[in-house]
This record gives structure tokens, C-alpha cells and sequence, in this order.
């Protein structure tokens, strides 16, 4: 709903300004405004970004994360070393 709300905004910006868009000049007004406009834009979305990364949530995932990962690697070992006898064991044809 927020983003929806933010792209209709968005949206009516550009519509204002390209209505004021008269003179041979303002086209170059238009495009500054634009771009401004992109970049308030990212930086919100970069400081969101941001904030989810150093949430609490995103760390207790990342710590599940690597808990895992060192499960995966020792079952990957163990693994391993039970086709290591198996191959040891096949006799050579």
C-alpha cells in the first residue's frame, strides 16, 4: 500500500512539473527534477534496506544460517568419507 502510495505520488510530481514545462529551457527543468526526484527515491529505499539488514531478525537469520552451514559441512564430510570405504571396498574390474 506505501509503495503504491509512493509511485502515485511519484507519479502527480512528474505530471506537475511537465505541466510547468512551457518554455524551450524547461524540458532540461523537467529532467533535473526527474532525477532528483529518482534519488530522494533510492536514498529511501537504500535506508530501508539498511535498517532490515541490522535488524534483529536479519541477524538471528544470519547466526541460524551459519549454524546450519557448519551442520552441512560436516554431514558433506561424513558423506565423503562413507564413499571413501565404499570405493576402497569395490574390488577393480
Amino acid at each position: 500500500m506505501k509503495a503504491s502510495l509512493l509511485l502515485a505520488l511519484l507519479c502527480m510530481a512528474i505530471l506537475a512539473v511537465g505541466a510547468r514545462a512551457d518554455s524551450p529551457r524547461e524540458p532540461e527543468t523537467l529532467v533535473r527534477k526527474v532525477q532528483e526526484y529518482a534519488q530522494k527515491a533510492a536514498a529511501v529505499a537504500k535506508t530501508a534496506l539498511s535498517m532490515a539488514q541490522e535488524s534483529e531478525a536479519a541477524q538471528q537469520a544470519r547466526r541460524w544460517l551459519a549454524d546450519n552451514a557448519d551442520l552441512v559441512k560436516q554431514r558433506l564430510a561424513w558423506v565423503k568419507e562413507q564413499l571413501a570405504e565404499i570405493w576402497k571396498r569395490t574390488p577393480a574390474a
